[in-house]
């Protein structure tokens, strides 16, 4: 992957429905050569796909951050119970004094809340905490 590579990837990032002639023109290259480009970087999973980033109109109105412990060995029952939520967005494995981080989303205070006992009465969860997003201050996704 060279330079115009990672200049095409940002560009594709900040908006990914330009046109193959405005990323051209923005690169100084032919609209084929951009093309090309965007078929070599998909053939080679440098890009994985395109998604959707839904806006404030249908996005849930809360968001929150779960800090989860499991017991020992019980890791494979927390996250297949975690999957099947369907306010659970993800999940990542940590070290420190949590051995998982969750984020959740819901439309209401009710269903975050409905959540988050679910969370907690899951078999293996030893504790759990929850962070309530209350703003974004910082969003490199969108």
């Amino acid at each position: 992957m060279d330079e115009t590579d990672q200049a095409l990837l940002a560009l594709l990032a900040e908006n990914a429905r330009q046109p193959a002639a405005t990323l051209a023109r923005r690169l100084g290259l032919a609209r084929s050569t951009v093309q090309a480009r965007i078929e070599r970087l998909e053939k080679t999973g440098a890009i994985a796909g395109y998604t959707l980033r839904p806006g404030p109109a249908v996005a849930p109105a809360l968001r929150a951050t779960v800090l989860v412990s499991i017991e020992p060995r019980a890791g494979p029952a927390v996250l297949a119970r975690l999957r099947a939520m369907p306010e659970v967005e993800t999940v990542h494995t940590t070290t420190g004094r949590v051995d998982l981080i969750a984020t959740l989303t819901a439309k209401t205070t009710e269903a975050l809340d409905t959540a988050l006992d679910r969370i907690g009465e899951t078999r293996g969860v030893k504790g759990s905490e929850s962070l309530i997003h209350l703003s974004t201050k910082l969003d490199r996704r969108r």
